[in-house]
């Protein structure tokens, strides 16, 4: 009796990968951004913490929600086309066998055994062989809201956590340079252990992340100190 060979792909993590790597990643930028930028102002000890504390559960809050409403609207639009392919099979079944027929044959087979295989697969399951081969839709990437909402809001919030928990312990005359540079190894981190994972290139996943944090960073530190002068 022959084995089956089994095949190790990463296209299954794709969903949640990308809500962890998007909420982490947003967590350490806007709150490292934030604090940065009222310590840049002049803020005191207190009011940095405070605009942490507040970035962190705006943010988490903001990630979930938006991560919801996204996925939410991709999982009606495949509910709306699913839908609408089982009342096309309820009401001719041998022109979505032709369909289907016809998608294989596009991809390579002849004629002849592409009808044999829609027959086959429309035989074992008619809506599994539509869904996956015509619409793109299988268990693997199918829309999961709450899934993705919770897993963007939970890594928004241990990345916030990581600037934030730094900015507590750091002394207030080093706090923006010891902030920045724990943050920057934190997104390196980040980008490196997310490429991994993805099978992804770990040096430019890691560059890739670090560059833009350091920018918004930056850039925010820049706003800070700008309008903390003025207003002082």
């Amino acid at each position: 009796m022959s084995r089956i060979h089994r095949e190790f792909h990463r296209s299954d993590r794709i969903g949640w990968l990308r809500a962890a790597v998007l909420g982490a990643n947003d967590g350490i930028v806007s709150t490292a951004s934030l604090v940065l930028g009222v310590a840049a102002a002049g803020g005191s000890r207190a009011a940095v913490l405070v605009a942490g504390v507040a970035g962190l559960v705006a943010g988490a809050m903001s990630m979930a929600a938006g991560e919801y409403v996204s996925v939410r609207s991709q999982a009606d639009t495949e509910a709306a086309d699913l839908a609408r392919e089982r009342r096309e099979l309820a009401a001719d079944v041998g022109a979505e066998r032709r369909e289907l027929a016809a998608i294989y044959v596009q991809r390579g087979l002849d004629p002849a055994l592409a009808q044999e295989v829609a027959v086959q697969l429309m035989a074992h399951d008619a809506m599994g062989a539509h869904a996956r081969d015509e619409l793109g839709i299988s268990d693997t990437f199918t829309a999961r809201p709450v899934q993705a909402a919770i897993a963007s809001a939970a890594s928004f919030t241990a990345g916030a956590a990581l600037p934030l928990l730094v900015a507590a312990v750091t002394p207030a005359s080093a706090l923006i340079v010891v902030v920045a540079a724990s943050s920057l190894a934190f997104l390196a981190i980040l980008g490196a252990l997310a490429a991994r994972i993805g099978g992804a290139n770990v040096v430019a996943g890691a560059s890739r992340v670090t560059f833009w944090g350091a920018l918004a960073m930056l850039l925010t530190a820049g706003v800070g100190a700008l309008f903390g002068t003025t207003v002082n």
